[in-house]
C-alpha cells in the first residue's frame, strides 16, 4: 500500500510540475513548432516561423543536444528520419538529442531513487534503474518511428485525391509543375502533409534544380512507398514523353484498387481476430449470465446429497 501511495504522490507531482512548466514557462505550442511544424504553403511564412524566440524547454533541451557529442553518420541518420516526420528546422537534431538525455538522466535517477519500493531484490535494485535508462534513451527512438509511420499513412491517404487534381490540372492545360503548385495550394486543409511536400517540390523546381531531381528528394524525405511509385511513374514519363494524364489517372485507379483491396483484407481478418477476445473475455461472460444460476443450484443440492451419501459397508 505504501508503495502505491508513493508513486501515485510521485507521478501526481510530476504531471503538476510539468503542467506548470509547460503552461507558465514554454509557452503553449511553441514546442512543436520549434521542432519544425507543418510548413506552410509559402516560403515566406516558414522563414517568419523560424525566426520566432525558442521556448524555454527548448532552449534548455537544445543546449544539452548541442553539447553532447554524436557521431556524424547517427547525425545524418536522425536528420533524414526528422525530415520523414516533418521536422526540417536546423534545431531539431539538437532537440531530439538533448530529448534523449533529459528522458534517460530522468527515468534513471526516478527508478533510482525509487528502487527500494520496486523491489527488495539487490540485483534487480541495480537492473531496474539501468533498465529505465535505457527506455528513455530508446523511447523518443520509438515514439519518432511512430510519427513517421503515422505521417506516411496520412501522405498515402492523401495521394488518390492528389492525383485526381493532377490530372484535372493537367487536362485543363496546365503544365506539371504549375499542376503540382496548384494541387499543393488547394490540398493544404485536407491533406497538409501531401500539399507540404508538393509545396517543397516545387520551391525546389523554381530554385532551379531539375524536375526529376526534385521527384527523387520527395521520394527519400518521405519514404512513402506509394510515394516512391508515384514518382517512379513521373519519371518515365518526362523521360519517354508519354501523356502525363493517362499515366496519373491509371496510377490514380491502381491506388484506388489497392486501398480497397487493402480494406476488404483488414475486414477479412477481423474475425480471427475476434476468436480470442470471444473466447478469453465475452464467452465467460456469458456464461456466467446464462448459465451461472444453474450451477449454483446444481452444487447446492448436489454437494448436501453427496455428503449424506455412504456407500456399502460404511
Amino acid at each position: 500500500m505504501a508503495v502505491l501511495v508513493t508513486g501515485a504522490l510521485f507521478f501526481f507531482l510530476l504531471l503538476t510540475i510539468s503542467y506548470v512548466g509547460y503552461r507558465y514557462y514554454a509557452r503553449p505550442g511553441r514546442v512543436y513548432e520549434q521542432l519544425g511544424g507543418p510548413a506552410s504553403a509559402t516560403m515566406p511564412q516558414v522563414d517568419q516561423r523560424d525566426e520566432g524566440e525558442p521556448g524555454l524547454v527548448v532552449s534548455v533541451l537544445e543546449q544539452i543536444g548541442e553539447r553532447i557529442p554524436v557521431d556524424p553518420a547517427d547525425v545524418s541518420g536522425i536528420r533524414k528520419d526528422l525530415i520523414a516526420a516533418g521536422y526540417r528546422t536546423e534545431r531539431a537534431v539538437a532537440i531530439y538529442t538533448g530529448i534523449r538525455v533529459v528522458a534517460c538522466a530522468g527515468l534513471g535517477i526516478a527508478a533510482f531513487l525509487l528502487r527500494h519500493y520496486l523491489t527488495s531484490n539487490s540485483v534487480l535494485s541495480i537492473v531496474i534503474p539501468i533498465a529505465a535508462a535505457v527506455a528513455g534513451y530508446m523511447g523518443p527512438s520509438y515514439v519518432l518511428e511512430s510519427m513517421i509511420g503515422s505521417r506516411q499513412q496520412r501522405i498515402r491517404w492523401g495521394l488518390p485525391d492528389a492525383l485526381d487534381l493532377l490530372v484535372v490540372s493537367v487536362e485543363a492545360g496546365l503544365g506539371l509543375d504549375q499542376a503540382i503548385q496548384y494541387v499543393s495550394k488547394e490540398l493544404i486543409t485536407t491533406h497538409p502533409d501531401v500539399s507540404e511536400e508538393l509545396e517543397l517540390v516545387h520551391l525546389e523546381i523554381r530554385g532551379g534544380q531539375r524536375r526529376v531531381d526534385a521527384l527523387r528528394n520527395l521520394a527519400d524525405r518521405t519514404g512513402e512507398p506509394e510515394l516512391r511509385k508515384l514518382v517512379a511513374v513521373l519519371v518515365q514519363t518526362d523521360r519517354f514523353g508519354t501523356s502525363i494524364a493517362d499515366s496519373l489517372r491509371t496510377h490514380s485507379d491502381f491506388m484506388r484498387t489497392r486501398r480497397r483491396q487493402e480494406a476488404e483484407e483488414r475486414a477479412n481478418k477481423v474475425g480471427v481476430k475476434l476468436v480470442f477476445p470471444i473466447f478469453f473475455l465475452i464467452l465467460p461472460s456469458m456464461l456466467v449470465v446464462a448459465a451461472g444460476e444453474g450451477i449454483l443450484q446444481i452444487f447446492k443440492q448436489l454437494i448436501p446429497m453427496m455428503k449424506g451419501f455412504h456407500g456399502p459397508g460404511m
